[in-house]
């Protein structure tokens, strides 16, 4: 068969907004309300389908074909490549998602199928920010009796285990689904969907007489207001930095950037396929 006759077929490893706009534009589908409009596609109709990881409960589904639940590790994931015909694989994963991170990178190398890591640009304090930085939740946990007693814990429902043992410290975390056990005994939980305004998170952290906001450096313009409004009010915040990245992946960190890549993609014959 021909490069020609082949249909591309994208494989986005979703779950964050960078998916589901990189989804929308190779779809022709209509943007999500609230966020830009995604930029054009390369020319080609091409066969997308985006995997999510299932931890929320009722995912707003990006627009083409969708999977939940995880592959088995690099040797799942290049089977199912492999039994899709998939010839072009982005990893659009969360900047905290490492373990899918390196199962995408893994897979390719099995498979030969090129990939790509469409990864979010990171945070950087500007003037007036007083933050601190970390390497990890346990870290962030260390520091925090030291920094404030009323926390706005943002690095999501699924580390909460790590700030258990904080009797003492009240947390606010906000959340799509409620948390599960373990979790701080001294808890209020905000069951809300992003993206959230500057003058959401002004409110929200005056109302609760917040002295300190914990983050993971996830990067990205839908959660940046609560930084702009911690600055603002002068409270400290606790930043974890990003995990380790697979070596010799190709990296985009806009949609528009990986349009760009999948395009010259199209023009090379697919693994197996010349």
């Amino acid at each position: 068969m021909s490069a020609e006759a082949v249909r591309p077929h994208v494989l986005i490893l979703g779950g964050t907004t960078e998916a589901r706009r990189l989804a929308e534009a190779l779809t022709d589908a209509p943007g999500t309300p609230g966020t830009p409009p995604a930029p054009p596609a390369p020319p080609g109709a091409a066969r997308v389908t985006t995997s999510l990881a299932g931890r929320v409960a009722a995912p707003v589904l990006p627009p083409g074909e969708t999977r939940i639940g995880g592959f088995g590790g690099p040797a799942g994931l290049a089977a199912w490549v492999r039994a899709h015909r998939v010839t072009h694989l982005v990893d659009a994963t969360h900047p905290f998602a490492e373990r899918m991170s390196f199962n995408a990178a893994g897979a390719a190398a099995l498979t030969g199928v090129p990939l790509l890591a469409l990864r979010r640009p990171g945070w950087a304090p500007e003037p007036g920010d007083d933050w601190t930085f970390t390497d990890s939740l346990a870290g962030a946990a260390a520091l925090l009796p030291g920094l404030g007693g009323r926390v706005f814990l943002t690095t999501g429902r699924m580390g909460l285990h790590t700030f258990a043992h904080l009797t003492d410290t009240w947390f606010l975390v906000r959340s799509v689904d409620l948390p599960a056990a373990p979790a701080p005994p001294r808890l209020e939980v905000l069951l809300a969907r992003g993206p959230f305004t500057l003058d959401d998170e002004r409110e929200l952290l005056a109302r609760h007489r917040i002295d300190v906001v914990v983050t993971k450096d996830s990067g990205g313009s839908a959660t940046a207001p609560k930084l702009t409004a911690a600055r603002e009010a002068g409270i400290p915040v606790l930043v974890v930095r990003r995990p380790p990245v697979p070596e010799d992946v190709a990296e985009a960190g806009s949609v528009t950037a990986a349009l760009h890549w999948l395009g010259g993609a199209y023009a090379s014959p697919p693994p197996g396929h010349g």
